[in-house]
C-alpha cells in the first residue's frame, strides 16, 4: 500500500515540475523573441535595456555623468574621460568594487553602442564625399 502511495506522490510531483519548467520556457521564449522584434524596429531604444549589456542609455548617462547623445552626437572624448576616471577608481586591487568597475564598464559600451552607427554612417559619407582615394605604394629598389 505504502510504495503505491509513494508511486503516485513521485508522479505528480514530476509531472507538475515538467510542466512548470515548460510554461518557464515558453515564456522566456516569447520574452526573447519580444525583445529581438523590438530591437531590430528600432522602437523606444532609448528608454529600453539594450540587449546585450541589460542597461538603458539613461542609466548609463547617469552612471558617467554625461549628457544623453543628442541625434547620435555624444563628446566621446569626456565620455572616456569620465570612464577612465571611474574604472581606475573602482580597481578593486585599490579597495574599489568590482561590480561598479563592470557597471562602468557596460555602461561606457551602451553609449558607444548609441553612438557608432551616426559616427559610421558620417565616416562613410565623408568618404563618399572625398572620393575614393587609393593608398599607393610603390616598391622599393
Amino acid at each position: 500500500m505504502a510504495y503505491r502511495l509513494i508511486t503516485q506522490v513521485v508522479l505528480i510531483g514530476t509531472r507538475v515540475l515538467g510542466r512548470s519548467f515548460a510554461e518557464a520556457y515558453k515564456q522566456a521564449a516569447a520574452s526573447s523573441a519580444y525583445q529581438r522584434a523590438q530591437a531590430q524596429s528600432g522602437n523606444g531604444t532609448a528608454g529600453r535595456a539594450s540587449l546585450s549589456s541589460g542597461m538603458t542609455l539613461d542609466e548609463a548617462c547617469k552612471i558617467l555623468n554625461v549628457k544623453p547623445p543628442q541625434k547620435g552626437e555624444a563628446n566621446m572624448e569626456e565620455v572616456m574621460e569620465r570612464f577612465k576616471r571611474l574604472f581606475d577608481n573602482n580597481d578593486p586591487k585599490k579597495g574599489g568594487s568590482f561590480y561598479l568597475q563592470s557597471k562602468i564598464l557596460r555602461a561606457r559600451e551602451r553609449i558607444e553602442a548609441e553612438v557608432r552607427p551616426h559616427m559610421e554612417k558620417a565616416e562613410q559619407e565623408a568618404e563618399v564625399k572625398e572620393g575614393w582615394n587609393p593608398k599607393l605604394y610603390k616598391d622599393k629598389k
